[in-house]
């Protein structure tokens, strides 16, 4: 080996590394010879003396690529050791294949010059610390670097070749795949056919990837898997809204074959780390487009269309498509006062109102307002079928012919300019053929002849493509007709959605404008047609529901005039004797005159007259709860007269607070109760023959509310004694007849709680 001198014994005490790499696991998978061959530069490096235990391969950077910027961890721990001093010599097969950067092997022999480290392959021996030897690493280093660019230039040119011809074959999309003389044809499964047309179907329908999602909701998709353990299978799974946007994007399925549509990008990171991207060119940068190519699932028309409309999806670029709700101006609505747009606010009511966006940032002007939507969609959706008059429809017919014929000379001028172009190259090819080859002087003129009138013939056709495609696609006049004539029932069609109402008020209408007007009860709209032409109108705002249910001012009056001196029965009268009714249209009564009076707050009359007193003001001046005065006077023991408004009143004097507290002296309960309290006295033992209240409902099975009630009516005898307790005299007789009592009543249940007395002691 050329250099063997120039190993040392210091050199052979380090670490000798065997670097192995190769572009990509293809080559790693197919060209074996290789991988085996730097395998080997072990066995290399125990034959020039250095022992196996200080042999170490570094083999991570298989299948990754040795150009600049790539991360490969194998050369950086490689560049860490050579750093570190512990590594005395390089073992690669190809200086040029520890990396295809020049700027990389530069730098990994400076630091081996610095740390005494040989790169050794099989050509030689090299010491970077040897101005000879470095400068033929660096010779070698840049001519695998002029290499690599020749390679890859000269790959880069026949893949361009072969796809101007559209012979170049790539992976297709789903749906797509070529046949057996490598055509590109449509996916002879029709589950796969079904679902790519199911995708542009939905996507016409309703105008939005996120739309097409939802459709395929329940719904599964296929994917061409194109490497991995799945390559060329067909594949079920979920359509996400990243994969819709890469179908209607795709101009293969719009028949068209495409080249260089993406580019690579590389960045480069604050931290020095490269990231290459890629990047989509516009469509006019292209290298390749060659149109109806092969079959596809559209026309190339509608595939711009399809763009187009992904493009007025963009609401980060300032477009406002059409959305689901019923606000049909949602959009396209401005404020006429500050000039921002007004967005769409629904309610908890569903009801939908404008609002000026700078209320947000609170930059509202004085003139700012906001409106109901149903108010400025009835009156703009009037004015556009009004417009569609069939005097309209005919100067908008007449307009449409007159835009197809613009179109057609349009493009029947550049349709000339191309023929034009074609003869003059076709006869500067004839000219060139003509010419004698011998003669090189004439030869040459007519050559540079013939491709400057190729570049004509090319710019020609680049000019009726991009006039072609900057013109919209115009609907028949059939269609036109019919559309006009079904417009107004179309409109109000209860299949036809908000959305679909909001498409076809954007073609006729660009803009609408909500004016200044100090009249807070009117609103003035303006309206801006896509032919330039604007309206003005003005219509009164919409009533708030519960203010439409008010009742009428002249009711109110007469409650708010009446009301403190006549009572609402009387008032209900009155107001329905002069015919008014209430905001819903019914008759007053007086449910109706009492919620006037509480929403208005107007005083109703005294509800007690002179000597009459409530029933709380009973109760309190007895010292009993209500309960006991309602009972009094449900049993007719007090007398009462029900006031207009439901309450009870009753006189009150001298008369009736005795006889009220008569009342309570006579009830056992009430009696205990309303005495003044003092020490209890200690119980005393029932006499022979008497029992407790509670020992006498434990015998009969039954409440002891049930003996009060008969001690308290009369029906059971009984004694108070000293602590307050009651003693009922007892025997089978009182027992007995207790028990036919019970027996009579339909409201004692013999199953009732059984109260166990107390024990004696």
């Amino acid at each position: 080996m050329n250099g063997e001198h120039k190993i040392t014994s210091s050199h052979r005490g380090r670490a000798a590394l065997i670097y192995l790499r190769q572009s990509s696991m293809v080559q790693v998978r197919e060209h074996t010879e290789s991988t085996r061959s730097q395998y080997a530069l072990a066995d290399k490096a125990a034959a020039l003396g250095w022992p196996r235990s200080d042999i170490e391969v570094i083999d991570t950077d298989l299948g990754i690529s040795g150009k600049w910027g790539v991360a490969r961890e194998g050369f950086t721990e490689l560049m860490t050791r050579v750093c570190s001093g512990e590594v005395g010599a390089i073992f690669g097969i190809e200086i040029t294949r520890l990396a295809r950067s020049n700027a990389d092997v530069a730098r990994l022999a400076e630091f081996a010059r610095i740390t005494g480290t040989l790169l050794i392959d099989p050509d030689g021996v090299y010491d970077p610390a040897d101005v000879n030897d470095r400068v033929l690493l660096g010779f070698k280093g840049t001519m695998g670097e002029m290499e690599l660019h020749v390679m890859a230039q000269r790959l880069h040119a026949n893949k361009r070749a072969a796809a101007e011809r559209g012979e170049l074959r790539t992976p297709l999309p789903v749906g797509l795949v070529h046949d057996d003389a490598g055509d590109i044809v449509i996916d002879p499964d029709a589950g796969v056919q079904a679902a790519i047309r199911d995708v542009f179907a939905a996507f016409t329908a309703c105008g939005s990837a996120y739309g097409v999602v939802a459709a395929f909701k329940d719904r599964r998709f296929p994917l061409r898997a194109y490497g991995g353990a799945w390559a060329g299978q067909l594949r079920w799974g979920r359509l996400t809204h990243a994969r819709v946007i890469g179908i209607l994007k795709n101009p293969c399925y719009a028949g068209a074959y495409v080249h260089g549509r993406y580019s690579s990008r590389r960045t480069v990171e604050p931290d020095g780390t490269v990231r290459t991207g890629l990047v989509e060119r516009p469509r006019a940068e292209w290298p390749v487009l060659i149109k109806d190519h092969h079959e596809g699932y559209i026309t190339w028309a509608d595939y711009l269309a399809n763009e187009a409309r992904l493009a007025a999806n963009r609401t980060n670029a300032g477009a406002r498509p059409p959305r689901e709700g019923s606000a049909l101006c949602q959009g396209i609505i401005t404020c006429g006062s500050c000039g921002k747009p007004m967005r769409t606010n629904y309610h908890t009511d569903q009801r939908p109102s404008y609002e000026c966006s700078s209320r947000a940032d609170r930059l509202t002007t004085p003139a700012c307002r906001s409106v109901a939507a149903a108010t400025v969609d009835d009156a703009v959706a009037a004015v556009l079928l009004d417009a569609l008059t069939p005097e309209q429809v005919a100067l908008a017919l007449a307009a449409a012919d007159e835009v197809t014929g613009r179109h057609q000379r349009v493009s029947r001028a550049a349709e000339l300019a191309v023929e034009r172009a074609r003869y003059e190259a076709d006869r500067a090819e004839r000219a060139f053929c003509a010419c004698e080859p011998e003669n090189r002087l004439v030869a040459r003129s007519l050559e540079a002849r013939w491709e400057a009138r190729l570049a004509a013939l090319a710019e020609a056709g680049q000019a009726l493509e991009a006039a072609t495609d900057s013109l919209p696609p115009l609907p028949g006049r059939a269609e036109l007709e019919k559309l006009a004539a079904d417009l107004p029932a179309l409109w109000h069609a209860p299949a036809t959605s908000s959305k679909d109402r909001k498409r076809l008020l954007r073609t006729l209408i660009a803009d609408v404008t909500v004016l200044p007007e100090p009249d807070q009860a009117k609103v003035r709209i303006g309206i801006r047609w896509h032919t330039g032409a604007t309206d003005e109108l003005s219509v009164t705002r919409a009533i708030h529901p519960g203010t439409a249910r008010r009742s009428p001012s002249p009711a109110v009056e007469m409650i708010r005039r009446l009301g403190p001196v006549t009572p609402a029965a009387e008032l209900a009268a009155q107001l329905n004797a002069t015919g008014l009714t209430t905001g819903n249209g019914r008759p007053f009564d007086v449910k109706a005159v009492q919620w006037i009076r509480h929403a208005y707050r107007i005083p109703a009359p005294p509800a007690y007259a002179d000597g009459e007193i409530s029933v709380t003001e009973a109760a309190s001046r007895l010292g009993c709860s209500t309960t006991v005065v309602y009972h009094w006077i449900h049993t007719g023991q007090l007398t009462a007269r029900r006031s207009s408004g439901g309450r009870f009143c009753f006189p009150w004097d001298d008369q009736v607070q005795a006889r009220c507290q008569e009342l309570i002296a006579q009830s056992a309960r009430l009696g205990r109760t309303a005495r003044p309290r003092t020490l209890p006295a200690p119980p005393s033992p029932a006499a022979a023959g008497e029992v407790s209240v509670t020992e006498a409902a434990y015998q009969l099975g039954c409440s002891i509310h049930v003996i009060y009630y008969w001690i308290d009516t009369g029906k059971l005898t009984a004694r108070r004694g000293p602590g307050g307790r009651l003693h009922i005299p007892w025997n089978d007789q009182v027992q007995a007849e207790c028990r036919t009592r019970i027996g009579q009543s339909g409201h004692l249940n013999p199953a009732a709680r059984k109260t166990r007395p107390r024990q004696r002691h």
